[in-house]
């Protein structure tokens, strides 16, 4: 049985291979979603073992928050805009579950993740997740709470209005995009809790600020900050 299935496996990767997600080329045994050379290559940003990052600065000032950091620096036409694209707009779940996974080892071992209670994913609008299909950050995070015991909660941070894309607008657009278009369903449930916002990319931050907001309204809670990477 066990090799009628491996001789099927391998008769179907013969017409559809696997390929890597950066950069095109047909995997191989043992790789998933990403080959062996990008997971070398990928710019990783080594944020998690660093406070007062870029993002960190970039932050300070603006919100009251205890930590954040992406896994990759993100610059166009590069292999990581290739992964978010993939998983974006091509629908590849399977690798946003991955990618959480993966940087969530590298989390818990540098003791990132500690004393952290619960990851909140960004949510998008019900009518964009019902044209989607999916919400990448909410797959990241699943895959986060795989390899950190971390769970996630899905049903706590809501996006109350559907906004325009974010992709070409300015710090201050993006700001007047976001504010006040986010809410916490449940506030009782986030007292006294660290909480991990979590998104698929940061740029000016606008977004991850407004959320936030509202989960700072929760009596003695705390936020921190995480993205597959950061523009």
């Amino acid at each position: 049985m066990f090799l009628a299935v491996k001789y099927w496996n391998d008769f179907v990767y013969l017409f559809y291979p696997e390929v890597c997600a950066a950069c095109n080329t047909s995997l191989i045994e043992g790789e998933k979603h990403i080959c062996l050379q990008c997971e070398y290559d990928l710019p990783k940003t080594d944020f998690h073992l660093h406070r007062d990052n870029t993002i960190e600065k970039h932050l300070t000032g603006r919100i009251e928050f205890e930590k954040a950091a992406a896994n990759y620096f993100f610059t166009d036409k590069s292999k990581v805009q290739h992964l978010i694209h993939s998983i974006k707009y091509k629908g590849n779940k399977g690798l946003a579950i991955y990618t959480g996974k993966q940087y969530g080892f590298e989390l818990k071992e540098s003791g990132f993740t500690k004393g952290i209670d619960v990851i909140l994913p960004v949510p998008l609008h019900a009518s964009k997740l019902k044209q989607r299909g999916f919400n990448q950050a909410e797959l990241f995070a699943k895959g986060l709470e795989e390899s950190t015991g971390i769970p996630i909660n899905t049903k706590l941070l809501k996006r109350l209005i559907a906004t325009p894309t974010q992709t070409k607008k300015s710090r201050t657009q993006r700001w007047e995009n976001v504010e006040a278009i986010f809410a916490i369903t449940d506030t009782q449930t986030l007292e006294n809790k660290h909480i991990l916002l979590v998104d698929d990319v940061i740029t000016t931050g606008s977004t991850l600020e407004a959320c936030a907001m509202q989960v700072l309204k929760c009596k003695g809670s705390k936020v921190s900050f995480l993205t597959i990477a950061c523009a």
